[in-house]
């Protein structure tokens, strides 16, 4: 079972606008959207999607906190989550004709004594795997990762951002950095599929036993005891990227927890991915879907 931790889960707000974006105006969206965010929310929603016993726990505040909650319990997500004080973040995407902007709440402040309470709350579920996700909120160092990968019997995957990824200190069975992350926490070239391959071995020296790269229209790179696996991207018409590194992750992680080796599980996590960038917005996975494209996925090493 994999219990997933948003330490700064948001309510994602997305308005389209038919015209451009003016100072000194009143802009009336044409329609709006809100849908619970954050990297371990997001694979938690997946992950129960595709029958994978997961249960979501991380920090929840206010009215934007009560939402994500709701959302997830009406989506058949368990939950466990720990309540602050302050209200969850809001980040908003305007859409404006061919513009987009992007405006992001920091987050309610916290202190490290939430860190204890999560732990019960992760230890409380006897998780086979823990997947810690997302950005931390204003109070928290990435020592309260560590602390997570410490807390327990468990295997702790962290898909984070290489700002904290280059922090960590701790022992990880995976981190799932996108390209850009894995230059970032590196300071390698990534410029190429080998590149991305040479900086996730780095990874691996210090305390990752596997390293999950999305690469875009690239595919995907899983480094680890099993060599340096790599999948090429699947011919498709993509309509949204959003949300298409967390769906490589969940699928990986849903194949690993029914017992498939490293080349299976890294052809169903680009399968799911490939399915959800083919549609716009929240994508619930077709498993029959997942089947067929896990089939044209080809695998090569490095």
């Amino acid at each position: 079972m994999i219990v997933t931790v948003t330490y700064n889960p948001a309510v994602d707000q997305t308005i389209q606008f038919d015209e451009q974006m003016a100072p000194d105006r009143v802009m009336r969206a044409d329609s709006a959207q809100f849908d619970a965010g954050g990297k371990g929310i997001n694979a938690a929603q997946l992950l129960t999607a595709m029958d994978c016993p997961c249960v979501a726990t991380g920090l929840l505040g206010g009215f934007t906190g009560s939402f994500i909650r709701e959302t997830l319990q009406e989506d058949g997500v368990e939950t466990a989550f720990v309540d602050v004080d302050g209200t969850t973040r809001l980040n908003t995407t305007a859409i404006a004709a061919a513009e987009e902007y992007k405006l992001n709440q920091s987050g309610p402040t916290v202190g490290a004594s939430v860190v204890d309470a999560l732990l019960e709350q992760v230890r409380a579920q006897s998780p086979d795997r823990v997947l810690v996700g997302g950005s931390l909120p204003p109070g928290l160092s990435p020592d309260a990762i560590d602390r997570i990968a410490a807390g327990g019997d468990w295997e702790t995957i962290v898909d984070t951002g290489g700002d904290v990824l280059r922090e960590l200190d701790g022992q990880y069975g995976l981190c799932k950095p996108n390209r850009a992350e894995l230059g970032d926490a590196t300071g390698a070239d990534v410029s190429t599929v080998e590149g991305c391959a040479d900086a996730a071995d780095t990874f691996r020296d210090r305390g990752f036993d596997r390293v999950l790269a999305s690469l875009g229209a690239d595919g995907a790179v899983l480094v680890g005891d099993a060599g340096r696996l790599y999948a090429e991207a699947l011919d498709i018409d993509v309509v949204d990227t959003v949300g298409a590194g967390d769906a490589l992750l969940s699928g990986v992680l849903s194949a690993w927890e029914a017992g498939a080796d490293d080349e299976t599980a890294l052809r169903t996590g680009v399968a799911v991915s490939s399915q959800v960038v083919q549609r716009a917005g929240t994508a619930v996975p077709d498993l029959d879907d997942i089947e067929t494209l896990r089939e044209n996925v080809t695998v090569r090493q490095l």
